[in-house]
């Protein structure tokens, strides 16, 4: 399975973004992805997951200015970001499951099994 994230780029605060995530290779629709962002000097953290049955988990910082959806018919993941703050800024990565969850928010990043490249997203103020 390979996953490829495309979408960012510079903003400025206020700005949005939408960031994707094709996959390809040995896989039949979207069953569990994530977007995870790293900042300098930071851990890496989720941003939101999807599962195949829909379920969708943010994280606490989203405050429902990003949105996650799937198209599975193009094993895409989307990741719309609203009112973008320079805390942003971080290289956003996908990844992927090959597990089955029927609730996103019992996905954890222990269970990726396939990364993407990251995409780098910096907002200025």
């Amino acid at each position: 399975v390979q996953l490829q994230a495309s979408g960012g780029g510079s903003v400025q605060a206020g700005g949005s973004l939408r960031l994707s995530c094709a996959a390809s290779g040995s896989i039949k629709g979207i069953d569990a992805v994530g977007w995870y962002r790293q900042a300098p000097g930071k851990q890496r953290e989720l941003v939101a997951n999807i599962v195949r049955s829909g379920s969708i988990n943010y994280a606490d910082f989203v405050k429902g200015l990003f949105t996650i959806t799937k198209d599975d018919a193009k094993n895409s993941v989307f990741l719309q970001m609203n009112s973008l703050t320079p805390e942003d800024t971080a290289v956003y990565y996908c990844a992927t499951s090959i597990g089955v969850f029927t609730a996103a928010s019992m996905l954890m990043e222990k269970w990726m099994d396939y990364w993407g490249k990251g995409t780098l997203v910096t907002v200025s103020s």
